[in-house]
């Protein structure tokens, strides 16, 4: 089912829509926002200035720095009182992004949810059991909106409970899951230790993912433990674009369908920041059209892909972007969560027992993504008390926990055990890549 007739409009047209918002949003950027107001002088660019798509080359970007610089409200282009939602997500430095909307935003972004549900498979037929975690992430009430918007029915189940899960899939006939790849894959590997098929004695047809990227190997997992006919699809968003309903897959499976009449996508090369055609792989820049709260202008999101303007088999003339093969920074994605290496370190040094001197692990186990860090201890007699190993290590788990919003493992080495780097030190090792 296609949502909004904007999904299969001629390019053409479709073009014309993008430069007429393009151009309200820069000059009610320029207007409202005072620091990006000066990035555009520095450039010398003015509103007027952009009279074709291709202008848009000559704007700045905007970072994640900007909202680190301007946190916690400095980017935004109205006053508190027309504000409806806050959402926040994680930061460079532990300070969270702060994201707002307007009534007219979160009716954007829900209108944007529905569109990428209906192109995963959703309607109004169905029962949806919501596993992501519910508060300032973004994930849940965006999909939790943008589904109720189509008909569906929502059960606000949130994350873990696995037990719990299992039971209102059976009992409430559960027909659409929204969850990580990883969780779900760890889910329905409990059903089946429950004695439960899911192709047979479940109704669950589809899953809408996201949070974290899916491979194909996953895909292909889900599939074999699901059942052969499960449709799973992924979608893409970010909390300062809006959330999720930037892009999501249909059931072709060839890529995620960008929603253009919100978003105008551009691929850079992140070193040289120039514009590359279409089809090469480079670092994703978006410009949010429309929003009122927090308007974005070239937004460097710091994902690699690629994009296809070829019209899909499923009707849509939207572009499509390729799954994501990986980021320009070293930011790390964990069950949904994004996590620097600058927020890890940030906690390390507050505590003294422990050296400046860290590693991070990432593997994925059980079908859950698993990060181990590795700190060394500044007094090595310390490995002679169990009680003190111990009361430092659950210090350090719940300094992480109330920094980056996980649980992690926390392994403590005598002084001077860890590799030390001449150059830049690699302390993060990911073998998530081409796993399940």
């Amino acid at each position: 089912m296609i949502w909004a007739k904007e999904e299969t409009l001629p390019r053409k047209e479709l073009e014309m829509i993008q430069l007429e918002k393009l151009k309200k949003t820069v000059a009610y950027i320029y207007e409202r926002v005072a620091p990006y107001r000066g990035k555009m002088d520095r450039a010398g660019v003015k509103p007027e200035d952009i009279q074709t798509l291709s202008d848009l080359r000559r704007l700045p970007f905007t970072y994640k720095k900007d909202f680190r610089d301007n946190y916690p409200m400095g980017l935004f282009a109205v006053d508190k009182k027309e504000l409806v939602r806050f959402h926040a997500s994680s930061g460079t430095t532990g300070k969270p992004t702060v994201v707002g909307y307007t009534k007219n935003d979160l009716e954007m972004w829900l209108g944007n949810v529905a569109r990428i549900a209906c192109m995963g498979g959703a309607s109004a037929q169905d029962i949806v059991q919501l596993s992501f975690g519910y508060g300032t992430f973004t994930g849940a009430l965006g999909l939790h909106g943008g589904l109720e918007k189509i008909g569906a029915a929502v059960i606000p189940m949130s994350s873990g409970n696995t037990k719990k899960q299992i039971m209102f899939l059976k009992d409430m006939g559960v027909t659409l899951l929204v969850a990580t790849p990883s969780y779900a894959l760890h889910l329905g590997e409990e059903i089946r230790k429950s004695g439960l098929d899911p192709e047979t004695d479940l109704s669950v047809r589809i899953g809408l993912f996201g949070g974290e990227g899916m491979t194909e190997a996953m895909r292909e997992e889900m599939h074999r433990i699901w059942g052969k006919d499960f449709l799973c699809t992924q979608n893409y968003g970010l909390s300062e674009l809006c959330g999720p309903g930037v892009a999501g897959e249909c059931q072709e499976l060839c890529g995620m369908h960008i929603n253009e009449d919100w978003f105008i996508p551009e691929i850079i090369d992140p070193k040289t920041e120039e514009v590359l055609p279409p089809g090469e792989r480079g670092e994703l820049v978006v410009t949010c059209l429309g929003k009122e709260a927090l308007p974005l202008v070239r937004y460097r999101t710091g994902d690699m892909t690629r994009l296809f303007y070829e019209p899909c088999k499923c009707g849509r003339t939207t572009v499509r972007m390729e799954n994501l093969s990986g980021r320009a920074d070293d930011m790390l994605v964990i069950r949904g969560v994004n996590v620097f290496p600058t927020q890890i370190e940030e906690v390390l040094l507050s505590i003294e027992e422990i050296g400046p001197h860290y590693e991070i692990l990432v593997e994925r186990k059980n079908r859950l993504d698993v990060m181990t860090i590795t700190v060394e201890l500044i007094d090595d007699r310390l490995l002679d008390s169990y009680s003190k190993l111990s009361e430092l290590e659950q210090r350090i788990k719940a300094g992480l926990k109330s920094q980056l919003g996980l649980a992690t493992q926390i392994r403590l080495v005598a002084p001077y055990s860890l590799q030390r780097f001449e150059g830049k030190a690699k302390r993060i090792k990911d073998l998530r890549k081409d796993g399940l």
